[in-house]
């Protein structure tokens, strides 16, 4: 069943100059769902009609099948039930110390101290950073920051967390964290939605996979579906994944025998060579 989906959306941005053209865009619920394109493509436009920060110019946009509508009363409903983690947290962070952060959408909501206390501890033990909670965001490292961010929207309890850019500026060892907090997540049923241009972080993580270039979805499938139009790959100014790259070059200048569709994790290609040079 979609937990998201959007039929058919445009959208212009004030000056004119469209955004978004005839968007289809589908999130199985309780899956990863991975949203890949270059910068300017869309992808952040895109994320934030999901809790109607932004209206489309035209089509709809569904929530756990409920149309979205814009008075403030059902906003503030799918606001709870679906939460967007910004690219940049220091977009997100605001307030004198992290716990006065992660509780503030809670306190919106119009809990108890004590719902929103426990609701806090939870959150911020869930994302590795108790102990943190009389820290200033603003003297946190760029991942305990993206963390903290993560972990204000958990407060809020909601069924699907939206991810613009989730790895951006973090080093490997910050960008792995990252990813092993949302998969956790993901195990315990949240439905989760990621942009990113990074390729080899998709096909680790994501159930199924949308290209997005200019607007426009040009190629949407299982992470082997999409990886293996390479054509559509690189026409959206991606590439494979370094593995899959790496493929294709054994076969193609080596004239080694890996055949489409190439693997696209270390794992696989292990199995695949493997297999090739004991037969």
């Amino acid at each position: 069943m979609n937990i998201i989906e959007t039929k058919n959306i445009s959208y212009f941005y004030p000056d004119g100059t469209k955004a978004l053209e005839n968007v289809d865009f589908k999130a199985k619920r309780g899956k990863i769902v991975a949203l890949l394109g270059p910068n300017g493509a869309g992808k952040s436009t895109l994320f934030l009609h999901f809790n109607g920060i932004l209206r489309p110019n035209s089509g709809n946009i569904i929530i756990d099948s409920e149309p979205l509508s814009y008075d403030k009363k059902h906003l503030m409903k799918v606001r709870q039930k679906v939460g967007i983690v910004f690219q940049n947290p220091d977009d997100q962070l605001f307030a004198p110390t992290v716990i006065e952060d992660v509780a503030f959408g809670p306190m919106n909501m119009g809990l108890t101290d004590e719902e929103v206390e426990k609701r806090v501890k939870e959150a911020l033990k869930k994302v590795g950073m108790a102990g943190f909670e009389n820290k200033a965001p603003h003297h946190l490292s760029g991942g305990q920051k993206k963390r903290v961010a993560i972990a204000g929207i958990l407060a809020m309890r909601p069924q699907i967390m939206v991810l613009d850019e989730p790895t951006s500026g973090l080093d490997p060892r910050g960008a792995s964290q990252i990813l092993r907090i949302l998969y956790q997540l993901n195990q315990e049923g949240m439905t989760i939605v990621i942009s990113t241009h990074d390729v080899d972080l998709v096909p680790l993580y994501a159930y199924n996979v949308y290209i997005i270039n200019e607007g426009k979805i040009i190629k949407e499938g299982s992470p082997p579906e999409v990886f293996e139009d390479v054509k559509t790959i690189r026409k959206a100014n991606l590439r494979l994944p370094r593995i899959a790259h790496l493929m294709e070059i054994l076969e193609k200048e080596d004239k080694l025998p890996f055949e489409k569709p190439y693997p696209l994790t270390i794992g696989e290609a292990r199995r695949r060579i493997l297999k090739e040079f004991n037969e």
